[in-house]
């Protein structure tokens, strides 16, 4: 197993594209052409978790969070992060983060803290904009399910919990084919009129040649017309945060003993109770603070995240309770879906956890 092909799967699943960009996702340290020994899973690559890899004959790192974040100029060794990477190089052991790209997809490290929870009718609480495209082409009614396929299974024509979503209108192309041309149909040097459909189909724009290429490689003209259209519209498979229900409401109280029990997190620092009960739940793994407002706005009766300031908890205003439960304990989760994931996609190969405690906060209860 090359390692370039795990990447290709990773970055299928979460696109480079969905990172935030203060982010450093992606490969950061290996060759893309090395041979895979085995996988290891982790939140955060320290020099311990190096050397679990080492003893797990694993020479490739899945991280969540990225090693290298902040600019470096030497690498000598003088503190932690350096030490990891020179740990890491030496032994061969390539990294890989992915980090607010997974947090921003629909089935991402929100989702899993949401399903641990056991939410219901969850969506992205905060969608993205500007990663959607539109496609229009012109094609013979004979040759339209053909086409209409290929732009399908090329990854257009999703629209929230729907596939295979278009628009088709019939309409009449005329072309005249010039000498030197290989006409589908007409006459060389004679105004054709043909009988087309117009298909329309949304498709993410890092999706964008995946599906041209499947459109030119199914359609029958020798020329093929087409439009391409940016959209400013949300993505509501894309963005930050994640908004669902509990089965019931429950008391405040009740609520943050079931976090405790699925959770394990020894303690949550909160906001003023509001009075009501819990049903309409808004969580953030990891710091989270700058969806305070759109939580509020959600209608939410809690806000889960980690990494609130004093100030912070003043701008719940009555209108919500904030809840912070941690920065690893949000996202302690992240290191099984990457698991799975990647077991999934590479059933006979070594995909293994690592078993590193790497949080460095500590709790006196």
């Amino acid at each position: 197993m090359h390692l370039q092909s795990i990447i290709d799967a990773l970055e299928k699943w979460a696109p480079l594209a969905y990172q935030e960009s203060y982010d450093n996702c992606g490969l950061l340290i290996g060759d893309r052409s090395q041979i895979c020994t085995g996988i290891l899973c982790c939140l955060d690559v320290t020099e311990a978790v190096v050397q679990d890899a080492i003893a797990k004959k694993c020479n490739l790192i899945v991280a969540h969070h990225p090693l290298i974040f902040k600019g470096l100029k030497k690498l000598t060794g003088s503190n932690a992060t350096e030490r990891t990477l020179v740990a890491a190089i030496k032994s061969e052991i390539a990294i890989y983060a992915i980090h607010t790209n997974l947090d921003n997809i629909r089935e991402g490290v929100n989702h899993a803290l949401a399903q641990r929870l056991g939410l219901q009718k969850t969506r992205v609480l905060l969608p993205k904009k500007g990663l959607l495209s539109k496609l229009s082409t012109f094609v013979p009614t004979t040759h339209y399910e053909k086409v209409l396929s290929a732009l399908f299974k090329a990854g257009a024509g999703h629209i929230g919990n729907y596939s295979e979503c278009s628009f088709r209108v019939t309409g009449t192309g005329t072309f005249l084919p010039q000498e030197g041309t290989n006409p589908f149909s007409g006459t060389i040097g004679m105004r054709s009129n043909e009988e087309e459909y117009k298909i329309e189909v949304i498709l993410p724009t890092n999706s964008t040649e995946a599906v041209v290429k499947a459109l030119l490689a199914s359609h029958p003209y020798e020329e093929v017309a087409y439009d391409l259209m940016e959209l400013s519209n949300e993505y509501g498979d894309v963005g930050s945060g994640m908004v669902g229900y509990l089965p019931e409401p429950m008391e405040v109280g009740a609520f943050f003993d079931l976090i405790r029990e699925k959770t394990g997190i020894p303690c949550i620092r909160h906001s003023a109770w509001t009075g009501k009960k819990i049903e309409k739940i808004a969580l953030c793994g990891g710091a989270g603070s700058f969806l305070i407002g759109e939580a509020k706005r959600s209608g939410a009766d809690i806000f889960l995240t980690a990494d609130l300031k004093y100030h912070d908890f003043f701008e719940a205003d009555g209108k919500i309770i904030l809840g912070d439960i941690g920065h690893l304990e949000s996202e302690q989760f992240t290191i099984q879906l990457l698991n799975e994931f990647l077991s999934k996609k590479f059933p006979t190969f070594a995909v293994l956890n690592s078993e590193v405690q790497t949080n460095p906060v500590r709790y006196w209860i």
